[in-house]
């Protein structure tokens, strides 16, 4: 995994002044994050909510009705003294993302999201690897965007693999990528603003943001072609000096076990990834791999202090004897205090929550609401 999909880098700030356009910026992503978080507001709500001047909301506001943005949605209800409160909230014209999910078993899929996670239209072609898997991404994106009838805020890429702060894949062996520089591709060949995330990473973001993930604590675990993990800690997700945090899928279970993408013998990817999971057929080698997953898991869950474990992929493989295989390795091979809060759950494919985080990710860097 790789990319903090909340918050800067390391969560510094830039040195020196902050410059008019940076605060405008910020004062006008603390307008929407209000307007996300609870709904429609009237001018003076948003005021008092943010903390900034009434004339400085009221020019926000202004800017984002020119953008379409928001639209004022008429009078707040009830009966009060004086001029009735004007609400404003999201409009119907907002602009929407192109979100792209690269972590099926052979499968791309594509999507128009609104910036609620809500899913307008959807489409699924074949996915190849190295530069042929480029281009398909490419093609999709494009046939998103001549479907979009709204602005397109920019286009979201959950991929397997280390990526980097600038959407660059350094690592994806099941893509056959290496060192390819896929944000700045896609906006190249595109013209708009591209944002790539590990996909277990934008997973994690979706379940959180969207879904039932526990900010507090979530370890999220992604099935498909290959297996990754994101972990979530205080509303953050987690990635690492080495860009490398929750890539659980490479580490051994079965030093005799066959050889893996990455090039190592007998990672958890070899036995757990869709693909060798519709291999084994029988119950018991379902469970075997939900005791490897489990027993790797163990460590995590105990050091980290993670209650919410989700396992996402396609429920007809996870859901039954690997789930309470994994469930009953966390419980043998942690605290009984830990085993006791841990619940393992399965989220299947059909959330969508790669997609969903590519949007979110995208909302995130373009307008700043998390």
């Amino acid at each position: 995994m790789t990319q903090v999909t909340t918050r800067p880098r390391g969560g510094r700030r830039p040195l020196g002044k902050v410059l008019p356009g940076d605060a405008r910026r910020h004062h006008l992503a603390l307008v929407l994050q209000q307007l996300f978080d609870d709904g429609p507001r009237s001018r003076a709500d948003l005021a008092r909510e943010t903390g900034l001047t009434r004339v400085t909301v009221s020019d926000l506001v202004s800017e984002l009705l020119t953008t379409g943005m928001v639209a004022e949605l008429g009078h707040r209800p009830g009966v009060r003294q004086g001029k009735p409160a004007t609400l404003v909230g999201l409009a119907d014209t907002a602009p929407v993302v192109i979100a792209l999910d690269l972590s099926g078993d052979g499968i791309l899929r594509g999507a128009l999201i609104d910036l609620h996670g809500g899913i307008l239209t959807a489409e699924a072609t074949a996915l190849s690897a190295g530069e042929t898997a480029v281009r398909e991404v490419l093609d999709l994106a494009r046939r998103l965007r001549e479907g979009a009838t709204r602005t397109v805020l920019g286009v979201g890429i959950g991929t397997p693999g280390i990526v980097d702060h600038n959407g660059s894949v350094l690592h994806a062996p099941n893509l056959g990528w290496s060192e390819l520089g896929l944000a700045a591709r896609v906006q190249d060949e595109l013209g708009l603003p591209a944002h790539v995330g590990n996909d277990a990473n934008l997973a994690t973001t979706a379940e959180s943001t969207f879904g039932a993930g526990d900010e507090a604590g979530l370890l999220l675990v992604t099935i498909g072609h290959g297996v990754g993990g994101g972990v979530l800690i205080d509303g953050r997700v987690l990635s690492g000096p080495l860009l490398s945090s929750g890539e659980i899928g490479h580490v051994v279970v079965d030093a005799e076990g066959p050889t893996c993408a990455c090039g190592n013998r007998g990672c958890l990817e070899t036995t757990l990834a869709v693909p060798a999971l519709r291999r084994a057929d029988a119950a018991t080698e379902l469970a075997t791999a939900g005791q490897r997953l489990g027993s790797v898991l163990s460590p995590v869950v105990t050091t980290l202090g993670i209650a919410d474990v989700v396992l996402y992929g396609p429920a007809e493989l996870l859901d039954g004897h690997l789930l309470r295989a994994t469930q009953d390795a966390l419980a043998h091979q942690t605290l009984p205090f830990v085993a006791q809060q841990v619940h393992v759950r399965v989220v299947p494919l059909e959330n969508e929550l790669v997609l969903k985080g590519a949007a979110a990710y995208v909302r995130y860097r373009e307008i700043g609401v998390v």
